[in-house]
């Protein structure tokens, strides 16, 4: 049996996902992270995107996450995500209706607070798009 490792996504609102894995792939704050089991302790801040938990009898869970944080301990891999919508309830419509919006906010540069506001927007809808993207080709 591969070595595992317990995970944990979270939101604010509801646990995403609870079980174990033999890998977990995420967007960090410097770049794509990987960890495998025994991996050392460590806490960062996650960027938006999509969290790839490959679970022990080969299938992949993925899940869009728009930022939050990691910590990973021995044995136990906790994501505490700021927003996270699993891979197939993700709306493709809705994501570009969302960046169509925060694009159009940008375009105009009413005022300053909208211009970051629409700035996180685009960049969340972006990166909901590119999960479905993902998804699309393993097939989920």
């Amino acid at each position: 049996m591969a070595m595992t490792v317990h995970v944990d996504v979270v939101s604010a609102e509801e646990s995403i996902f609870s079980g174990l894995a033999e890998f977990v792939a995420l967007p960090g704050e410097s770049g794509e992270l990987g960890i495998l089991p025994g991996h050392m302790p460590l806490m960062t801040r996650i960027k938006p995107g999509t969290v790839r938990i490959k679970l022990p009898h080969g299938e992949e869970e993925l899940i869009f996450v728009a930022g939050g944080l990691l910590e990973v301990q021995p044995g136990l891999v906790t994501v505490l995500a700021d927003t996270a919508i699993r891979g197939a309830d993700l709306d493709q419509a809705k994501a570009l209706e969302a960046k169509k919006c925060a694009e159009e906010v940008l375009a105009t540069r009413s005022a300053e607070m909208d211009y970051a506001r629409a700035q996180a927007e685009l960049s969340e809808a972006i990166a909901q798009l590119s999960a479905i993207e993902r998804l699309r080709k393993h097939g989920h």
